[in-house]
């Protein structure tokens, strides 16, 4: 048995406690729930109190029946009309001939005969190289052509005595030969003299640069005194700018109609300059042979008089091209037409004054009219003017026009309707 331990045992340790400190903080204010309530029952109270107001204004005939007021906007009215089927494109004026000029002698620059920009007509003299050396080298030709000839009239004249002589045995047949060749020789030398002396004259008139057309000139890349060589590099470019090309490119899907019509006469092409002012009329004169594959347009040039030389080569010009006339063609003016994400639209006012959203096939536009090649008949009224404002079904109050007799009314003010 185990002995009894009667010691008292000594008292437990406190656990100690964590107190909550959140409790000791003071808790916000909570508002009463009436003053909730009256809150959420404001923005309700003005709601109502706004579709009042919109009531009792409809009804105090501020606004007209129906609802939203009729949007004003201007009206157009489609017609027939002959067209003339017109292609656009802008056009790059080139010089009808443009040749560069370079001496074809060696030789110092000894006159200069134009100033630059200046126009010259064909045979126009241009420069001067210096002719000494080749007025020498002409008499040198000159002088051994005249010996040869010399020696080939006494070859020939001993030839035909030989002839004689070799008939009655007084010489040999071998000395006739000889004098048959040396006379043949000299005929050969007398030819190649001939030939020098037209290389010689050439030469000598290749000295006088002369213009080889009409045209007007650019800046002189020489002056004179200056040493050139024969057929190096242009020191001039000459410009015929009287007749004129116009040079312009247009899809080749209207290839085969600008043919069909070229093939009726000629096509008539007219350019504006950029400035404006009144269009300058051509012709057409070059299809080009190929449609470029990279672009797939085809190349045309037009050519224009220019007697006032008005075009200018290297400028931009706006050419149209004439095909011909769409008869009895729907045309409306060209703000009428709409663009929205389906392709183009009119807003085509209906008898009673409501607008329908029409889709169309929009043809030709130029001179601020287009043609609508479906989707719309002569006679029928399109909006030109205050689109913004429209949908489909909006009524619309045509500008300048009598009201209608169901608008024509309104409630005095404070009325009810």
């Amino acid at each position: 048995m185990h002995a009894r331990n009667d010691e008292p045992r000594p008292p437990a340790a406190p656990v100690p406690v964590e107190k909550d400190t959140t409790t000791m903080r003071p808790s916000p204010a909570i508002p009463a729930m009436p003053a909730l309530a009256a809150a959420a029952r404001r923005p309700l109270a003005a709601a109502a109190a706004l579709a009042l107001l919109g009531t009792l204004t409809a009804c105090g005939g501020a606004a007209p029946k129906g609802g939203m007021p009729p949007a004003p906007v201007t009206v157009a009215e489609a017609v027939h009309k002959d067209v003339p089927i017109v292609l656009t494109a802008i056009g790059t004026v080139e010089p009808y001939n443009s040749v560069n000029i370079k001496p074809l002698v060696a030789g110092e620059i000894t006159r200069v005969a134009i100033r630059e920009g200046q126009d010259v007509r064909q045979g126009d003299v241009l420069f001067v190289v210096d002719p000494r050396p080749y007025e020498a080298a002409l008499g040198q030709a000159q002088g051994a052509l005249a010996r040869d000839r010399a020696q080939l009239a006494s070859a020939e004249a001993q030839a035909r005595r030989y002839a004689e002589l070799v008939a009655k045995d007084y010489v040999t047949k071998q000395d006739y030969d000889n004098a048959v060749a040396a006379a043949g020789a000299l005929r050969a030398s007398v030819q190649t003299d001939e030939a020098t002396v037209a290389a010689a004259k050439l030469n000598l008139s290749y000295c006088t640069v002369r213009a080889p057309v009409s045209g007007r000139t650019s800046n002189l890349l020489i002056q004179l005194g200056n040493v050139v060589k024969a057929n190096d590099v242009p020191v001039l470019v000459l410009n015929q700018i009287t007749p004129i090309y116009v040079q312009f490119s247009v899809p080749e899907g209207h290839l085969a109609a600008i043919r069909k019509e070229q093939t009726a006469a000629p096509l008539r092409v007219a350019a504006t300059l950029p400035s404006g002012g009144a269009p300058f009329d051509g012709e057409l004169s070059l299809i080009n042979n190929a449609i470029d594959p990279t672009t797939g347009m085809v190349l045309l040039k037009a050519t224009f008089a220019n007697q006032d030389t008005a075009l200018w080569p290297g400028s931009f010009v706006q050419v149209s091209l004439t095909l011909g006339t769409q008869k009895g063609a729907v045309v409306v003016p060209e703000k009428a037409v709409q663009e929205g994400q389906k392709g183009s639209f009119l807003f085509v006012v209906k008898p009673d004054r409501t607008v329908e959203m029409r889709p169309v096939e929009v043809g030709q536009r130029r001179n601020d009219e287009a043609i609508i090649d479906k989707g719309l008949e002569a006679g029928e009224e399109v909006v030109t003017d205050g689109q913004l404002r429209l949908f489909p079904g909006a009524r619309v109050e045509v500008k300048g026009a009598p009201a209608a007799a169901g608008n024509a009314g309104a409630a005095p003010a404070g009325g009810r309707p």
